[in-house]
């Protein structure tokens, strides 16, 4: 088995119901989702506020991310991400510890998703797979 042949396991990523809303309000595509995941993967957040939840700007289209949206994810490592939160930089300063408990809490039970709770999460419409 040659180096360019191991087979690389691909993250599943999701994103909330409210979290789809802002997206589409912001013109965020799946794919700046996608490219966004990937830059995670690699380490390139801009900040990471524990219990597997990160902060990271999202480009918009015709803006770039400098002047694009911030995002909060929850993310375990090859294996899924959730876009929980999103919000333009201006709108929002620094999450409050209330916030970022529950954040952290929701993250928790997100993560733990089996493969049944993800499916019912699909069919109710709390997330969609990207």
């Amino acid at each position: 088995m040659g180096f360019f042949s191991k087979k690389v396991k691909k993250i599943r990523v999701y994103k909330t119901k409210n979290f789809e809303k802002f997206a589409d309000k912001e013109r965020i595509s799946d794919e700046s989702l996608r490219n966004a995941v990937d830059e995670i993967s690699a380490g390139l957040v801009e900040a990471e506020l524990g219990g597997n939840v990160f902060k990271k700007r999202l480009a918009i289209e015709g803006r770039g991310k400098r002047g694009g949206a911030r995002s909060i994810v929850a993310y375990k490592a090859s294996e899924r991400c959730f876009f929980i939160l999103g919000f333009a930089k201006s709108n929002k300063g620094n999450l409050s510890s209330g916030d970022l408990k529950i954040l952290k809490g929701f993250s928790k039970k997100m993560l733990n998703y089996d493969e049944n709770d993800i499916n019912n999460a699909i069919k109710t419409k709390e997330i969609k797979e990207i």
